[in-house]
């Protein structure tokens, strides 16, 4: 399982497509065997949900998201969990417990690149 997550760094970020990086962990048998980071390439509309899911990530960890990369993430089968903050990797591991559920707070306004996840 791949599990991707917004990051500035090693930390959660506050929205999804105005992180700096995507930490993706590789688990197997609730573990994590492998983790990388993969700088974000851009914001553009519709673009990194594609652009993660074609990298086989299952599921996506962010502070805040606007409904449309929801949408298109729910429509590529990744699972979408919002509302995390704090460590990037110990947020996978929640996750891999089932510890991690999502907010389901979806950002509607995109004014300010770190406005949404609060």
């Amino acid at each position: 399982m791949k599990i991707a997550v917004a990051s500035k760094g090693k930390d959660i970020w506050a929205h999804f497509g105005h992180c700096e990086n995507f930490n993706i962990y590789e688990a197997k048998d609730e573990k994590i065997e492998s983790e990388q980071s993969v700088p974000n390439p851009g914001h553009r509309p519709g673009f990194l949900p594609n652009f993660l899911a074609d990298m086989g990530v299952e599921v996506i960890i962010a502070g805040g998201m606007g409904g449309g990369a929801v949408e298109i993430f729910n429509e590529r089968n990744v699972e979408v969990i919002i509302g995390a903050e704090g460590d990037a990797k110990a947020a996978a591991e929640a996750y891999l417990r089932g510890e991690l559920k999502t907010t389901g707070s979806v950002c509607h306004e995109h004014k300010h690149a770190d406005g949404c996840g609060g």
